[in-house]
């Protein structure tokens, strides 16, 4: 047995009371949290295998990016300024029909490294580009080296989409059927699968039903992007008489474990019907204003009761995966449109990226909160520096004042992913030399020329 104890750090908990221990410790044996508590620890616990000194330091749980697209670390940035549905036309299109499975495999792999120098220690990704059948299998490789939590969202659209990114519902059901033989549970318990449907106005309702049905029947979730426009609203509208959460509840699909990206385009039939049914929403606010999509009313949704996840979405509609720029960005957007200073408080906004993406994540008794019994998926965050010192309130810290680069330390599954702002399980220069070199032979393959 492994054993790590954390001392003299501040401790935020995200227990049920959203304790913070000003000076607390920590003990984790093998891939568990054993002991948390307020003081110095007891001396028994001295003879752990490894003690961190946290001093001037937050510990706290690791944060779940709850939606995400990992190859998409190679277009950043490639078709800024734009809406959503011509982003889709000059960025994704073109470089996804041509992706093999090794560039959705290095893509992956720095995308991993990103989420996790971020204080990522979960993600889902929506994988939805099945160019080549080893697609989906090389980012699952990726995952398991990198070592952080990861649930697949097998994306699929079977009607209306881009030729080359569609699948017959039977395709659709056997390779998510394949992936999870081969990859479910892998790495100790942290690599998942799930069915991700792309969009509404991409999937037929006998699909939804279809993939929805066998979900269930795995005790899995349903991952899928809902209005995030109005445009893709209207669309709805017209095609099925219907706006998205209510053609999700009249299909019979709606449920516990339906994961709604975006849902920013919701009327108060739409948010009651969310509460309803129990389902999360994950809430992806850089995107959103990137791309211009709009604001989900994220306030209302929580005086409902509804779970909140939040997200980086992908790389290309962000141009990054940072997880503390998005808790910063979460709440001074709600706080603007509101017209209302108090209406998200930084612990809401830790509540949402912890506790709301362990629920996103199907994992809301394991993950999610530094408590005894739960996994030991752990971060250090520094915050001895110009931007954070002195520290008033711990948790203001880290929404406000904290960026990436205070990230120190890594830990999931009782493992240092990162110690000393070090990646510890590969060499990341020459990761990301090849990422460089992969790109460019993509890009060329693909005829996507970089504008200067």
């Amino acid at each position: 047995m492994s054993t790590i104890l954390i001392e003299n750090g501040a401790i935020v908990t995200l227990n049920a009371a959203r304790q913070v221990y000003q000076e607390g410790y920590l003990f984790i044996e093998d891939d568990l949290i054993t002991a948390v508590a307020p003081g110095k620890a007891p001396a028994q616990l001295y003879k752990a295998d490894k003690v961190i000194d946290a001093d001037l330091m937050a510990v706290m749980p690791g944060m779940v990016n709850a939606h995400t697209h990992l190859f998409q670390t190679f277009i950043r940035g490639l078709a800024d300024d734009k809406p959503l549905l011509d982003w889709l036309k000059t960025a994704i299109w073109p470089v996804a029909r041509c992706l093999t499975e090794e560039e959705a495999y290095v893509a992956a792999l720095v995308g991993m490294v990103e989420n996790i120098r971020g204080g990522a220690t979960a993600v889902i990704d929506h994988q939805y580009i099945h160019t080549e059948p080893g697609n989906d299998d090389g980012v699952c490789q990726a995952a398991d080296e990198a070592g952080l939590r990861f649930l697949l969202a097998r994306g699929w659209a079977d009607m209306e989409y881009h030729p080359d990114l569609m699948e017959s519902p039977d395709a659709i059901v056997h390779e998510t059927t394949r992936l999870r033989e081969k990859w479910e549970l892998a790495g100790n318990g942290r690599i998942r699968v799930e069915f991700g449907p792309l969009i509404p106005w991409g999937c037929s309702d006998d699909t939804m039903c279809r993939t929805h049905d066998l979900a269930q029947s795995w005790g899995a979730g349903t991952h899928i992007h809902v209005a995030e426009t109005a445009v893709e609203v209207e669309m709805n509208l017209e095609s099925r008489g219907s706006r998205h959460i209510e053609w999700l509840a009249e299909i019979g699909v709606l449920g516990s474990q339906m994961q709604l990206v975006h849902s920013i385009w919701l009327n108060d039939k739409e948010i009651d019907l969310i509460a309803q049914h129990n389902a999360i929403v994950v809430h992806c606010p850089v995107s959103n204003m990137y791309l211009a999509s709009g604001v989900a009313r994220v306030p209302a949704m929580l005086k409902k009761g509804i779970t909140v996840a939040l997200g980086s979405d992908g790389p290309g509609s962000n141009n990054s995966q940072d997880m503390l720029a998005t808790l910063k960005t979460t709440a001074l957007l709600h706080k603007v449109h509101n017209l209302d200073a108090t209406v998200l408080l930084p612990e809401d906004v830790l509540w949402m990226a912890c506790r709301g993406g362990a629920a996103a994540f199907g994992m809301p008794k394991q993950i999610g909160s530094l408590e005894a019994g739960k996994k030991a998926d752990v971060v250090l965050v520094d915050l001895d520096t110009p931007l954070a010192m002195p520290v008033q309130r711990v948790p203001s810290a880290l929404v406000y004042n904290a960026s990436v680069r205070d990230v120190d330390t890594v830990i999931v599954d009782g493992r240092f992913l990162m110690q000393n702002k070090e990646i510890l399980f590969l060499d990341e220069k020459a990761l990301l030399a090849k990422a460089r070199q992969t790109c460019a032979n993509l890009f060329e393959r693909a005829g996507v020329v970089v504008d200067e």
